[in-house]
């Protein structure tokens, strides 16, 4: 068949129309956020984590147990209508006591994350700006820091110090703000030879500035990441210091505490150790699925 003029037809065009966009532009954080979104195994995580948080808060003050008066008549009773998690060998609620655990758990938790952040940071960030023997003195400065026993630590510290929550968060932030530190000066090591840097310095930002203005903001995905790690490291430790009787001290109710005084029992009394051992790990797996979403979600390489 032989094409002539008549089997074409021009097809008219706004210029300007050609030049809309119709998909509209989404920012780094607004695809981050899409895409952890579509991560289900990550929001059901971040669902737990924030109903966890809520029930720590509000279960104890609505409850008509406490975690701390003893009621020898009701000593070691299974889990029923009237203690849904059964009581200990002092006749307390486990149910509350796991909740006002919950409370020193994540106090402990996230204290010791926002203090690894602010610190790790702000030394991260300066020494991998300024470089030199500046970040010699102060990477080789952490380094001696991380080479410290971290077990050593804390029991020189509850020697010093009385043992209770403030002193496992100053212990787990002694050295816990190491790897923070890495995190950003490796990041700020690859960002500052970037153009926009230069720019900044030609339009007269100070060295502040361009640290906290425009190199940092540029590595939240990455700090975001390991804040979400740093989080369920630091409960977990807090539960395992008081495992061994180096954290938090009756009558106050922790996660450790409880496993603990549990453990002995386990043969007759199983519940007085299952349940603080399910919310422990079941709290750790959550942070950590939802650390792993978050590092998918800031990955560039998986944009589309």
């Amino acid at each position: 068949m032989q094409l002539t003029k008549e089997h074409f037809e021009p097809i008219s065009m706004d210029l300007r129309e050609a030049e809309d966009i119709k998909r509209p532009s989404l920012s780094f954080w607004a695809d981050a956020w899409r895409r952890l979104k579509m991560n289900k195994v990550a929001m059901a995580s971040l669902v737990f984590l924030i109903l966890l948080g809520l029930c720590a808060i509000f279960v104890p003050l609505i409850s008509s147990h406490d975690y701390y008066t003893t009621e020898l008549t009701n000593k070691n009773k299974p889990p029923s209508a009237e203690h849904w998690f059964g009581t200990d060998d002092l006749g307390r609620d486990m149910f509350v006591r796991i909740w006002h655990g919950a409370r020193i758990s994540l106090e402990v938790g996230f204290a010791a994350g926002l203090i690894d952040l602010i610190i790790g940071v702000i030394w991260g960030g300066i020494a991998g700006f300024f470089g030199g023997r500046i970040d010699e003195y102060m990477m080789r400065f952490a380094d001696i820091l991380y080479a410290v026993p971290y077990l050593l630590v804390v029991i020189l510290l509850l020697v010093v110090l009385q043992p209770g929550v403030g002193t496992i968060i100053i212990a787990l932030t002694i050295t816990g703000w190491i790897g923070m530190a890495r995190i950003v000066r490796g990041q700020v090591l690859q960002l500052k030879a970037q153009e926009f840097v230069l720019a900044a310095r030609s339009l007269g930002a100070d060295n502040g500035r361009i640290i906290f203005k425009h190199l940092i903001p540029n590595a939240l995905g990455p700090i975001l990441v390991t804040l979400s790690l740093t989080v369920p490291q630091a409960i977990f430790t807090e539960s395992f210091l008081s495992f061994l009787g180096l954290g938090v001290s009756a009558p106050v109710a922790s996660w450790g505490t409880m496993a603990s005084e549990g453990l002995s029992a386990l043969r007759y009394y199983p519940w007085r150790l299952m349940f603080p051992a399910i919310f422990i790990s079941v709290t750790m797996l959550a942070f950590n699925l939802l650390g792993d979403g978050i590092r998918d979600a800031v990955d560039p390489r998986l944009r589309k």
